[in-house]
Order: structure tokens, then C-alpha cells, then sequence
């Protein structure tokens, strides 16, 4: 009779987990993206939401929440009610840059405020000059900025913005000189370079995707090596030791958020992540899927944030 009333219990504490295991998601998932419609991350977002959808057996809702460089949208999930129903796919650069430049309105910590899913995907950085441009080389631009100082200015989606920041770490591994000149957004950025009102642009691949495969532009150094333009070196091929920054995306969730909840979105977002559908769809965005766990992206985060929050007091950006 003991026997029979232990097995009992057993059977009652496993099912009770089992249906507790099962108990999320019983609705649809909000998953805020905090920047505007119809760029290649928000694309990519609802090309994955699609997937996890599928995975979850649940809808997941894109929100798209822009303002503020994405922190509007990443403060709001930082505060909302962290039951695993409110998730964020954002950048390093509202994440991580913007914590650092500006944390009266990004007043988040990226290392404890919110809970890492994974790596979704990256897309690397790339400096790029006019096809007719008098240099051809990433080598030849550092030495004509040299005997010319000032002549050669680079255009980057803001002050602070990642393309800031490779060209502070361009500047500082080379002696270059590049002058930056900030604009509002990638768009103005290549607008103007095509105009011949800047020598150059940083900008993430994405956006220039078009121009570099029809010759009207011309990559000459780029953050991390990328399949359709492979000819293009990094800066470690080049023989520097200091590599510039990248723009990477990942799957948040509030801090706080219950252990099942967890248990249940990592997975399901590694498969979507992975699926070979993703993939296809990603690549021409200038977009590579790049799944890591939770742990290597917190990784990444620490390791990210020290070097940024060193050069922004080294650039007296910050104090």
C-alpha cells in the first residue's frame, strides 16, 4: 500500500510539472521592435516571428515602437510585466551605444535589465567611397587623409552611432584623420556620397547592399567577412589588430522572467533562428543569420560594453 501511494505521488508531482511546463504560451506574444517599419531589421523580425510562430504554436505580434535610437521601445520592455508575453528583438546600438551615450534617455542597463534569448543575426559594417573614387584601396584612403588633412569626410547614421565608432577606431589604429559628419539616418548618409558632399560613409551592409553590387559604390574595409563580397577586407586582413564594430540583433526578454518561460522561448527561437528559410530571406537584407545561446550573447554584451564605454571616455564623449 506504501508502494501504490508513493507511485501515486510520483505520478501526480510529474504530471503537475508536465502541465505547468506546458502552461506557456496559452496566447499570443507581443515581440517589439524598436524601430520603424520596412528596414532590414524589422523585415528580419517578422521573417523570424513568422517562424517562431509556427515553433510556439502561438501568434507573435510584431510592435514596432521607434524613437529615441530604439530606446523608446527597449525602455518599454524593460518595464513591462515580465510573464514571458512581451519580448524585444534590438541592436547593439540602441542596447549597448546608446545606454553609454545617452542614459537619461536610454536609463536601462543592458547587462541586468533585461533577460538574454539569443543571437538572432548580424550584419557587419562596412566604410565605402564613390566607384570613381581616386583611391582605390582602403590603404590608399588613409594615405591621401594623411597628405591631405581634412579632405577626406565620412558620413555616419549619427553621432554615437556604430559607424561613429568605427570611425574612431579607424582613426585610431591608422592615424587617418577621417572627419565624421553626422546625419539623421543611413539614407541621408548615402545620399550625400553619392551627391559627392562626403568622401565616404560607415553604414551597416544593409544598407547599401544595392549600390555595392551595381559599382556605384565600392567597399574598401569591412567589419567581418560577408559571402556575396568576400573581396572586401577586414581590417585584421589588413594587418590591424583593433577590428571595428559590427551591428548585431537579439532576442530579449524582460529580467525577471520565470525559468519556464525560458525553457520554452530559447529553443523555439534557436529553431526558427536556424531555419534554412531564414537564412534565404536575411542575405540580401546584408543581414546573416548568427545564432548563439544566452550565455555567449551576455558575453558579448560585457565584452562590447567595456570597449565602447572605454572609447567614449577616451573621445571625451563621456566622463
Amino acid at each position: 500500500m506504501k508502494i501504490l501511494i508513493e507511485m501515486c505521488a510520483a505520478f501526480c508531482v510529474a504530471s503537475a510539472t508536465q502541465v505547468h511546463a506546458q502552461d506557456y504560451p496559452r496566447g499570443p506574444i507581443n515581440l517589439v521592435i524598436p524601430l520603424a517599419p520596412g528596414d532590414a531589421t524589422d523585415t528580419s523580425a517578422r521573417a523570424i516571428a513568422d517562424e517562431l510562430s509556427r515553433e510556439l504554436k502561438v501568434a507573435i505580434v510584431p510592435v514596432n515602437r521607434p524613437g529615441a535610437g530604439g530606446a523608446l521601445g527597449t525602455g518599454q520592455v524593460v518595464k513591462s510585466k515580465p510573464d514571458g508575453y512581451t519580448i524585444i528583438l534590438t541592436n547593439n546600438a540602441s542596447l549597448v551605444f546608446r545606454s553609454i551615450l545617452d542614459p537619461e534617455t536610454a536609463s536601462y542597463n543592458p547587462l541586468t535589465d533585461l533577460t538574454p534569448l539569443g543571437l538572432a543575426m548580424r550584419s557587419p559594417s562596412i566604410l565605402a567611397v564613390r566607384g570613381e573614387a581616386p583611391y582605390k584601396t582602403f590603404r590608399e584612403m588613409v594615405e591621401h587623409a594623411k597628405k591631405n588633412p581634412g579632405s577626406v569626410r565620412v558620413g555616419t547614421a549619427g553621432a554615437g552611432s556604430v559607424g561613429d565608432f568605427c570611425l574612431r577606431t579607424i582613426n585610431s589604429a591608422t592615424g587617418a584623420g577621417l572627419t565624421m559628419v553626422p546625419f539623421t539616418g543611413a539614407s541621408p548618409a548615402v545620399t550625400a556620397l553619392l551627391g559627392g558632399h562626403v568622401e565616404g560613409v560607415i553604414l551597416a551592409l544593409g544598407t547599401m547592399t544595392g549600390h555595392l553590387r551595381s559599382g556605384t559604390l565600392r567597399g574598401i574595409v569591412i567589419s567581418s567577412k560577408y559571402p556575396d563580397f568576400s573581396d572586401i577586407p577586414t581590417l585584421a586582413e589588413l594587418g590591424y589588430s583593433e577590428p571595428f564594430f559590427g551591428v548585431w540583433v537579439g532576442f530579449f526578454a524582460p529580467a525577471g522572467v520565470p525559468a519556464e518561460v525560458i525553457r520554452a522561448l530559447v529553443p523555439a527561437l534557436e529553431q526558427a533562428i536556424r531555419s534554412p528559410a531564414i537564412g534565404t530571406k536575411l542575405r540580401p537584407l546584408g543581414m546573416l543569420m548568427d545564432y548563439s545561446p544566452p550565455d555567449k550573447l551576455l558575453a558579448e554584451i560585457r565584452d562590447e560594453h567595456a570597449r565602447v564605454h572605454e572609447i567614449a571616455q577616451k573621445s571625451g564623449l563621456i566622463k
